[in-house]
């Protein structure tokens, strides 16, 4: 499944809270054993195919195959063979557009070797290999949300993730008096781009100035509000507000999970815009466009 985040954004690689949920756009697999060592693979969506030696994995040019080498050199890092196996697949979420396809990608092909060939690895597991899978083939620092969204998503309802302890928690969603409308801005954005890890090493920076303090802290996750506003002094000023967006998002989806804990969805949104703002003025990773719906969105709620 394809996943949106609600509130929590950039929290999940500052070991944070997220809200996702998986939406009704998926991958489909089609796959089984082919009895060599290679992976024989087919893009349904591109329209491309590739075959690729199971012996001694490695990243390739073939964007799209990357996900899926990723994914078995995961499983056998983890001591299970992977024998040889023909995969078609493809789907309908729009690939670019802030939905995950790459994670669908990568957690559908884990779930289904996994099914495949037995090796009994729990859902978790499955998703910190792709995550890795991510890190290592598709050379993306991300979080776990991602993949985690992909596999433990629950119809009519959103699931909190401590992306720490990795501890999740159900809420309802009820979507019977209110539609949640995704708009696809067609601007293409790359989870590989420079921006993404820069944002991370800002964060990082921030956690490092903040350590001479308060030794105890190991990311933005144990900062507070006033522990910023005291040490403000120290920080470049974009720095400061990277960190001071991040702080108040996990702020934020906490008690976002509250309002929903009270069926209170105009709270909810309340909280929805005020992620958005973070995002356009203190993390700066939006674009005209998206600030342009976000715009009309609250015009005519």
């Amino acid at each position: 499944a394809g996943r949106v985040n609600l509130i929590g954004e950039h929290t999940d690689y500052n070991e944070g809270f997220v809200l996702p949920a998986a939406i009704d756009k998926e991958i489909y697999f089609a796959i089984a054993p082919n009895g060599t060592q290679e992976m024989r693979a087919y893009s349904f969506d591109l329209n491309e195919k590739g075959t690729f030696s199971l012996e001694q994995v490695e990243p390739t040019q073939t964007a799209w195959a990357n996900y899926l080498l990723g994914v078995v050199a995961q499983l056998q890092k983890a001591g299970h063979a992977v024998p040889g196996f023909d995969l078609v697949f493809g789907g309908n979420i729009p690939m670019g557009a802030g939905l995950s396809s790459s994670a669908a990608v990568e957690c559908g092909l884990a779930y289904a070797l996994n099914h495949l060939f037995g090796y009994g690895v729990e859902k978790m597991d499955l998703v910190k290999m792709a995550q890795k899978a991510e890190h290592e083939y598709a050379g993306v620092m991300c979080g776990i949300m991602d993949q985690f969204a992909s596999m433990f998503g629950k119809r009519d309802h959103v699931v909190r993730l401590d992306c720490r302890s990795l501890e999740y928690q159900y809420f309802p969603f009820d979507m019977r008096e209110y539609r949640l409308v995704l708009c696809d801005t067609q601007v293409k954005h790359s989870l590989a781009s420079s921006e993404y890890n820069t944002r991370r090493q800002e964060c990082e920076t921030g956690v490092a100035i903040l350590q001479k303090h308060y030794p105890q802290i190991h990311s933005l996750r144990d900062v507070t509000l006033e522990m910023l506003a005291q040490h403000q002094a120290e920080f470049d000023p974009v720095v400061y507000r990277r960190c001071t967006y991040v702080v108040q998002e996990n702020l934020r989806v906490e008690e976002g999970c509250l309002d929903l804990e009270r069926g209170d969805l105009e709270a909810f949104g309340q909280k929805m815009f005020a992620s958005h703002q973070g995002l356009q003025h203190d993390y700066e990773v939006s674009c005209p466009e998206l600030d342009f719906l976000a715009e009309k969105a609250k015009e005519s709620g």
